[in-house]
């Protein structure tokens, strides 16, 4: 790949490990910006080259052809839209923004300068689950009736903001189930919803004010129009005996299909197809995945810069994660056949 220009918006451990991907893909560090001078030292190791900025809008009157933001959430959405105004692409981290009418105004903003938007959600990008996403697609475990997503974490995360409501926009939902939502509609082909339920906890209680709160563990479910229900858990801190449980399990008529991470790792990952009692392994790590997403988001930006219709589905999910919010609140399904919005 050769090009693009770019401008790096926040280089902590994910955003330069996404620099570093893209850097090893033939991309160009034009210029890079951190508030904090470790993290900017840092960088500059890996991209000697690049000039150190002090924000965005210095950033933004270089000439570049798209800015790669690794900034905290809440100021995802304002610095899309900002770099989108300027004519120049955007990979943000995700959530993209913290809420869908945040989301829905980054996207029209990339839709008015028609250039291409990417979120890191980066599990798509596993080989263990590209079988899974084809045999789905073929029609080789016939009609899927059952969907299982699981994202259970040892830990928290390490910065105060993560756990500041407004700053963050939620807990681990919005953390983690963004993905576990994001994997099963991506990989069913984003089919048409029918109702969102959900039940937050914190602390070990029902979680009872989102302005002063952030949930750490999640039960929820998507009832799809065909009537298959997508269950997903997720938590912070789950005493579970490993690092991490992550798993993403599809049943049909004819078989089912499983992604899981192995021994509690955060980067392993292999997938299984079954039949009854029998499984066969379809993949199997290592299996160097973290950076594809921003990297595929560079060759598109090099091969066609304009906006991709597929972005739309960045809505989806997050109406999605309104909808699940707002069904723990009220203890009730949000109805999306009611709501008009069926298929979204």
């Amino acid at each position: 790949m050769t090009g693009p220009r770019l401008g790096f918006l926040g280089v902590g451990w994910i955003g330069r490990n996404r620099m570093e991907a893209l850097l090893a893909a033939g991309a160009q560090a034009v210029a890079i910006a951190d508030p904090s001078p470790e993290n900017l030292a840092a960088a500059l190791q890996a991209a000697p080259s690049a000039t150190p900025l002090a924000s965005l809008e210095a950033m933004l009157k270089l000439d570049l052809d798209g800015i790669v933001i690794a900034t905290p959430s809440a100021l995802h959405a304002a610095q899309a839209i900002e770099a989108l105004n300027a004519g120049m692409a955007v990979f943000c981290q995700k959530p993209l923004g913290r809420s869908g009418d945040e989301v829905d105004r980054v996207l029209d903003a990339a839709r008015r300068s028609d250039r291409t938007i990417g979120v890191d959600l980066s599990y798509r990008n596993t080989a263990a689950i590209q079988p899974i996403r084809a045999m789905i697609r073929a029609g080789e475990l016939g009609s899927i009736y059952g969907i299982d997503l699981t994202f259970h974490n040892a830990y928290g995360p390490d910065k105060a903001w993560f756990y500041d409501p407004a700053l963050a926009g939620g807990g681990c939902l919005m953390d983690l189930g963004i993905h576990l939502i994001d994997l099963a509609l991506w990989t069913l082909d984003f089919p048409a919803v029918r109702s969102a339920r959900g039940r937050l906890m914190a602390a070990g209680a029902p979680l009872r004010d989102r302005t002063t709160q952030v949930e750490d563990y999640v039960v929820a479910e998507i009832l799809l129009e065909s009537g298959a229900p997508i269950r997903i858990a997720c938590s912070w801190r789950l005493p579970a005996g490993r690092e991490a449980v992550i798993s993403a399990e599809f049943y049909g008529t004819q078989g089912g299909a499983a992604l899981q991470n192995i021994s509690g790792s955060f980067y392993d990952f292999a997938s299984y197809r079954h039949m009854g009692t029998s499984s066969q392994t379809l993949v199997a790590p290592p299996d160097d995945w973290g950076g594809r997403a921003a990297v595929a988001w560079a060759a598109r930006l090099v091969r066609d810069p304009g906006y991709d219709r597929q972005s739309d589905k960045l809505l989806t999910v997050a109406r999605l994660i309104d909808d699940i919010y707002a069904s723990a609140e009220t203890g009730a399904s949000i109805d999306l056949l009611q709501l008009g919005v069926v298929g979204i």
